[in-house]
């Protein structure tokens, strides 16, 4: 089952980032103030996905009222190949076309593999054509990678 996250959802959305090899957590951002402050400006985009009663996937997904955006997309290691990951981005991308977004993007780290395969696969494309940037507007927002 998918359907929209919400902040009583964050303890196990939290546990199960914490199982993803190579996951980033931001101190500030993916706290549980942080998880409240971004569902509460984009309070039916992000998802969950539900699997023997438990969470086994989910994607935080917000926009801007221009273009939508992907954080934090995973799935559990023993429910991946099931198509979860893929059910869940449809079910984003369909509430962001509800919500007149004619566009959604994604960030992968360039070592996860395994999520930049996903993603070619079904229809993303890789831009080449640009450059990303980021300027850290808070020092305090340190970024941990899980081993």
């Amino acid at each position: 089952m998918i359907r929209a996250m919400t902040i009583d959802d964050y303890q196990d959305v939290h546990d199960l980032w914490m199982t993803i090899k190579g996951f980033g957590i931001r101190s500030v951002d993916d706290s549980k103030e942080g998880i409240e402050m971004f569902l509460k400006r984009n309070p039916t985009t992000s998802v969950v996905a539900i699997e023997d009663g438990k969470i086994v996937g989910s994607i935080l997904c917000g926009h801007d009222g221009r273009r939508g955006c992907f954080y934090h997309v995973c799935v559990a290691d023993q429910y991946r190949r099931r198509g979860i990951g893929k059910a869940m981005a449809v079910y984003a991308m369909n509430v962001l076309k509800k919500e007149h977004i004619n566009k959604v993007s994604l960030i992968a780290f360039t070592k996860n593999d395994i999520g930049n395969a996903f993603w070619n696969s079904i229809g993303w494309t890789k831009r080449e054509d640009l450059n990303y940037y980021d300027f850290t507007l808070n020092e305090a927002n340190i970024t941990a990678f899980n081993q």
